[in-house]
């Protein structure tokens, strides 16, 4: 599974409905409405440096943020659309939330860091973000069931 992950950021179309979740998407998300660096205390939250075992673990051994998603911090750096700066890296994308093998600090929502999306990395993984359009009536109402 982890080998197949790291392929994922080459071949995403937008078109296809699905995409890595774009910086700003990261860090509304990550913290879910709270305003520290961290949406709970790091050993509860995150797979890092200083609990990890230096090794990847699955999703969800940790407590999830407000909003119900796991480990949007530590376990593995997530892949962002953006990219890192074109002018000096090209086609580099940015790295958020930290990894297995980081430090404290380094498992923040506003740290980010940049890699090739062609490169096999065992500490970068992709969360796939999708948009959802409400269905309206003909009337311009919701349809009863959407809300």
């Amino acid at each position: 599974m982890i080998e197949a992950a790291t392929q994922i950021p080459s071949a995403l179309r937008r078109s296809e409905g699905g995409a890595s979740s774009g910086i700003a998407a990261f860090e509304r998300a990550c913290p879910a409405g709270t305003t520290g660096a961290r949406y709970g205390e790091l050993g509860k939250v995150a797979w890092y440096r200083g609990n990890s075992g230096e090794r990847l673990h699955e999703v969800g051994g940790k407590q999830p943020n407000a909003w119900g998603l796991y480990d949007t911090l530590g376990n593995i750096w997530e892949w962002c659309w953006d990219i890192y700066d074109a002018e000096v890296y090209g086609t580099y994308r940015v790295l958020r939330g930290g990894g297995w093998f980081d430090e404290p600090w380094s498992c923040r929502a506003s740290v980010g860091r940049r890699s090739h999306p062609t490169l096999s990395l065992d500490d970068v993984g992709i969360r796939l973000a999708r948009n959802t359009v409400r269905p309206e009536a003909p009337s311009g109402r919701t349809p009863a069931g959407c809300t």
